[in-house]
């Protein structure tokens, strides 16, 4: 079976990229390649994305089949796009995960981009998890003998030189021990989270309820990168924005959106969805 290339799949695509805006917030639809050069060098304070995993995933306009070294290849070209926007205290936070059939992917990644960032943290996003005998959110489940479900996905928090401060409080948890906050001489009830995040999915029964769309995530998990990063009112880049989660996260955060995606049907879902949140703050 032949795999696209990544020149392969750009000419499925009409080649000319849409810009439009909503409020404070830019939308692009095109390929992020080409667009990320429109974007001013060093404009962004923030990045959250999830590419195409690459595991067969029933994108609309995308084929998430690609020959592996092809993948990697692009997502590098990608990434390099990536870094030349971001400011030098700019966070990229990438979700991204294999699947049991490709579990090396991610890291295979994730080392290409040693030459262009420092891996300063490694989140591990929980969805679902099994305490005792009770288990608490969604997985979807495999059907193997051979394999677990899998109930997480990675974060890499990439920054360009591994240094920047972050604001871990403001993604805290209150200490379980009380008597740590005066023993330990702390000036709030708050602790670092840690690098394991449980921010599980709300229940949905159909694709509709996800926007017809194979990979989105919680609006939270970009919400607590922002809010990690700590900058007020931050320029947030999502050059895989799908439905606009992202970016609905920045407007609720108080920050500027631009995102970019290929498919026009999700652009416009997301311009809908920002509208709708520009019409409920002001109904406010």
């Amino acid at each position: 079976m032949h795999l696209p290339t990544a020149q392969e799949e750009r000419r499925r695509v009409e080649p000319v990229s849409r810009r439009q805006g909503v409020g404070r917030h830019v939308l692009y639809r095109g390929d992020c390649v080409p667009v990320l050069e429109r974007i001013p060098p060093e404009s962004v304070d923030v990045v959250v994305t999830s590419p195409p995993y690459n595991i067969g995933l029933n994108y609309r306009t995308y084929a998430d089949r690609r020959a592996e070294e092809d993948y990697l290849h692009w997502m590098v070209t990608v990434a390099t796009g990536i870094r030349r926007v971001m400011r030098p205290d700019a966070s990229f936070f990438l979700n991204i995960t294999g699947s049991s059939a490709m579990p090396w992917l991610p890291f295979e990644l994730i080392v290409r981009l040693r030459s262009l960032f420092k891996l300063q943290n490694h989140i591990t996003w929980v969805k679902s998890i099994s305490i005792g005998d009770d288990t608490i959110g969604h997985f979807k489940p495999i059907n193997s003998a051979r394999f677990l479900h899998r109930n997480h996905e990675h974060i890499f928090h990439l920054t360009r030189d591994g240094a920047v401060p972050l604001k871990r409080l403001a993604v805290g948890v209150p200490f379980k021990d009380k008597s740590n906050i005066a023993r330990r001489g702390h000036v709030q009830d708050l602790r670092c989270r840690g690098d394991s995040w449980f921010i599980p999915y709300e229940t949905v029964r159909s694709r509709q309820q996800k926007f017809d769309h194979p990979g989105t995530f919680p609006v939270m998990l970009p919400r607590m990168c922002m809010r990690l990063h700590g900058k007020a009112r931050p320029v947030v880049l999502d050059p895989f924005m799908g439905t606009g989660t992202t970016l609905v996260a920045a407007a609720q955060e108080g920050g500027r959106g631009i995102g970019i995606d290929l498919d026009p049907a999700y652009v416009k879902i997301a311009r809908q969805r920002l509208m709708e949140l520009n019409r409920s703050e002001i109904g406010g």
